[in-house]
Order: structure tokens, then C-alpha cells, then sequence
């Protein structure tokens, strides 16, 4: 066993406080990115779960949800386009719904066709969902939704921009971490959403399917050649999107913040933990000197040291991560730990183990076998 292991097992009181505060670094910095995937994941459920290969939108679209009307015309400039092999109109937009108990709650509306094999319908809607669909005035809702807007069980009504609405089904795993998604079809979104009571014969976004979907990336770039027009493969405006959010709110600002002063807090702690562990050490390290102990030895004694504390901290937080994780989705909040983001937290706290080890190295200029006699 290392030397330097040993002593930190027989110091480990000593030691501890530096471990614990590479943990919860770990743990916060994972989690607090864990959490923004997640809800980044959530905002672009409507673009992942579709069939579509191409979407199309207005000039300088930076988000899925900042999409201003285009002329459901221009369909024509999709379909003439050899590797084009169907298009189809998209509607999305915010308007109220009001519940049938009182008071109401912004919802998110998304219109699309609903016949087998269609572009923008998102692939949790049933067979069963999609006929019902055609009725005016039905929609479907995420079962995690109804307390928000207060509706039971299938078959409840409500308001949506003055228009009755029926809930004929309940879809899983479509939560949104703003206002509900409310599924329908193309006629209905035209109904609920006040927008495009101004803009007869428009769309918000014209979906594409190419022949070959490795075409896609051409197309899309070559409609977005145009002056009056955005294009993107799926993929594309799904990172559009993400991206957005990431760098351009106060959600995913503050949550990256969050994430860097843990890793600060988590440094300062450690590296005055290590160097006061260190100074209690001075009379054995100057044993050490007056024996011939080259002082570099010695610091390669203190990094080892702080390797020891960066794996014990990594190896307590990682199952605390996965713990927090689950109870997270137990109660709706979505963490996704993919295999990069638990390398990146790994590496940043390891990283603080080794610089609060460096910082901890000042103490051995004050190692001179002279303290022994004092």
C-alpha cells in the first residue's frame, strides 16, 4: 500500500473535511448540469420526438419557441426539391387555458396532422390518440399536467382561447418544464392560438422528409441560403434550442454559476484542509529533511496526498449522484448523467484535489531540521 495512503487512513479525522468537500462538489456540479440537460432535454421534446427531417422557420430563429409565422405557401419551395419527398405545416404557439374550476394557466399548443407516418405528430401519441384527435376541439395532455390544468381523467373539458376543449387522452413522459404541452391537430391549433387569427394561411414551422435523411443536411442548407427563411436538420435545431437556453437565460446562466461556485467553495475548503494537514506535519517532514529527504520527494508526498482525497471525495459522490438522480425523477424533476458528464465532473474535481495540493505545497518552505529543537 502507498505510503501516502497509509497516512491518510491513520489521519483520516484530519483528512476528512477535504474529502467530504471533493464530494459534494462533485456531487454539485454534476447534478446542477444533470438538471440542465434535463430540462434542456424537455424543451426540445416536440422537435426529438418527431418524424421530420428538415424544419423550416422564420429568418434568425434561435429557439424552438421564438418562431414567428411564415406563409404555409412556401411549402412549395420544400417540395420542389428533388430529395424532398413530403412536407407538411407545424403549429406552435402559447395561449390560455382555463380551468374548469377557476382560474387559468399558460399552455404551450402544438398542432400537427395526425394520419400514419405524419412529420410533426410526436411518436407517444397513439393510434387511438390520433383518431380522436380529429374531433375539433380535442387534445391531449401529459397525465402530469392535470393538477396544472385542472382536469382529472379523460373525457374533462376546459377553455383555450374562448374555445371549448376536451382532453380525449393522456400521453407519459412529455412534461414540460414550462408551460404544458397541449397536443391537437392542425385545425384545432388554429382555433387555440390567438396568433394566427391574424395570420390566415400561415404556419409557424413548414417539416420536411427526405428521400435519403443523410440529404437532409444539404437541404437545409440550401433553403437557408434564402433571405426569408431558416432551415436546420432535426438534430440542428434541436441543439439550436438547447444552446439557446444553455447560454441566453437566467436559468441556464445561474445554473452554471451554481455549478462554479461549488467548484470554488470546494477548492478553498480542500486546500486549506490539505495545508493545515501539512503544517500539522512539519516536525515529521523535518525528520524527513534532516534525513536527507530531498524536499521534492516531500511535495510529491503532499500531491499523492491529494490524488488519495480527489478519488476518496469522487468515490463517496458517485453514489450519491446516482441517488439524488432517482429520487429527482421520482418526484418529476428530470437529471440525465450521461458517460461525458460524469467524466467532466470527475476530471474538475480531481483537478481542485490536485491545485488545492499545490496550494498546500507552500507550507513546506517553512520544513528546516531546525524546528526540531525548538
Amino acid at each position: 500500500m502507498p505510503y501516502s495512503l497509509i497516512i491518510l487512513w491513520r489521519e483520516r479525522r484530519r483528512f476528512l473535511p477535504a474529502i467530504l468537500a471533493v464530494a459534494f462538489s462533485d456531487l454539485l456540479i454534476t447534478v446542477q448540469v444533470g438538471l440542465l440537460l434535463g430540462a434542456l432535454a424537455v424543451l426540445t421534446l416536440p422537435i426529438d420526438h418527431s418524424r421530420a427531417e428538415v424544419w423550416a422557420a422564420s429568418r434568425g430563429v434561435l429557439s424552438l419557441e421564438l418562431g414567428y409565422p411564415i406563409p404555409e405557401s412556401w411549402r412549395a419551395r420544400l417540395a420542389s426539391m428533388s430529395e424532398v419527398v413530403e412536407t407538411e405545416p407545424y403549429l406552435y404557439g402559447f395561449s390560455y387555458w382555463r380551468k374548469p374550476g377557476g382560474g387559468s394557466e399558460v399552455c404551450c399548443v402544438i398542432g400537427s396532422r395526425l394520419q400514419d407516418g405524419a412529420l410533426g405528430a410526436v411518436s407517444d401519441l397513439t393510434p387511438r390518440m390520433r383518431t380522436l384527435l380529429t374531433e375539433p376541439g380535442a387534445v391531449v395532455i401529459d397525465e402530469s399536467e392535470r393538477e396544472r390544468l385542472g382536469v382529472q381523467r379523460v373525457g374533462d373539458t376546459a377553455e383555450v382561447a374562448g374555445s371549448r376543449v376536451r382532453v380525449v387522452g393522456l400521453v407519459r413522459g412529455l412534461k414540460s418544464v414550462g408551460p404544458p404541452f397541449v397536443f391537437c391537430s392542425l385545425r384545432t391549433a388554429y382555433l387555440l392560438q390567438p396568433l394566427f387569427h391574424d395570420y390566415p394561411r400561415h404556419t409557424m414551422y413548414l417539416l420536411a422528409r427526405c428521400r435519403d435523411p443523410k440529404d437532409a443536411a444539404a437541404v437545409a442548407r440550401r433553403l437557408g441560403r434564402r433571405s426569408d427563411l431558416s432551415a436546420f436538420t432535426r438534430e440542428e435545431f434541436s441543439e439550436r434550442t438547447r444552446k439557446y437556453w444553455a447560454t441566453s437565460t437566467k436559468a441556464g446562466i445561474g445554473m452554471g454559476f451554481t455549478a462554479l461556485l461549488s467548484l470554488l467553495v470546494g477548492l478553498a475548503i480542500t486546500s486549506q484542509t490539505l495545508y493545515a494537514a501539512t503544517v500539522a506535519s512539519l516536525r515529521e517532514y523535518a525528520v524527513l529533511r534532516a534525513l536527507g529527504i530531498p524536499r521534492r520527494k516531500m511535495a510529491g508526498l503532499v500531491m499523492a496526498q491529494s490524488l488519495w482525497v480527489g478519488l476518496g471525495g469522487i468515490g463517496l459522490a458517485l453514489p450519491m449522484i446516482y441517488a439524488l438522480a432517482a429520487s429527482g425523477e421520482g418526484s418529476g424533476a428530470v437529471v440525465l448523467l450521461p458517460p461525458w458528464l460524469l467524466g467532466l465532473g470527475t476530471g474538475l474535481t480531481l483537478a481542485m484535489a490536485l491545485l488545492s495540493g499545490l496550494a498546500a505545497l507552500r507550507s513546506l518552505r517553512l520544513v528546516e531540521p531546525i524546528t526540531l529543537l525548538r
